[in-house]
């Protein structure tokens, strides 16, 4: 009986038959705008304004350009050495997201942002033999590399 109940409120109130206020918003007119209603349910003030400051410092990414790597070297290496990827597109540094090894894609990768088109990556101990490839990340998407020789 009361699972009926409960459901038969559910549904008229969905369907708007019935109004609950929310929080200290109270009951509002249909098709009214009531500043950060949207937080009322949780006792919230609305977010309100900005920081001038941090949207004057937030760095503007391209997301039109694709980056595109053209060469890894060395193409042979063993887990720990360091090699340079160039390519084109990878954006500013702020904008760069990451390097990644495609087999060992969890481990964490320790890199350098050179310039918008040399990037530098010390191949994670965790790669295993065989070819890998390298990716890089950017605002704008990623870039896989050809294949590069793992080796022990």
């Amino acid at each position: 009986m009361a699972t009926s109940y409960l459901r038969g409120l559910l549904i008229a109130m969905s369907l708007g038959w019935i109004g609950i206020p929310v929080g200290s918003v109270g009951m509002a007119q249909e098709g009214s705008d009531i500043r950060g209603s949207g937080f009322s349910l949780f006792d919230m003030e609305a977010i309100v304004g900005y920081d001038e400051d941090k949207v004057k410092n937030d760095p503007v990414c391209d997301r039109e350009k694709r980056p595109k790597i053209l060469k890894v070297e060395p193409d042979i290496v063993k887990p720990g050495d360091r090699v340079v990827i160039t390519g084109e597109n990878f954006g500013t540094k702020e904008c760069f997201r990451g390097i990644s090894f495609s087999k060992a894609s969890k481990a964490k990768v320790d890199y350098k942002y050179v310039d918008t088109s040399t990037l530098e990556a010390t191949v994670p101990e965790a790669t295993p033999t065989g070819m890998t490839f390298v990716v890089a990340i950017t605002g704008a998407g990623s870039a896989q590399s050809k294949g590069v020789l793992i080796t022990r």
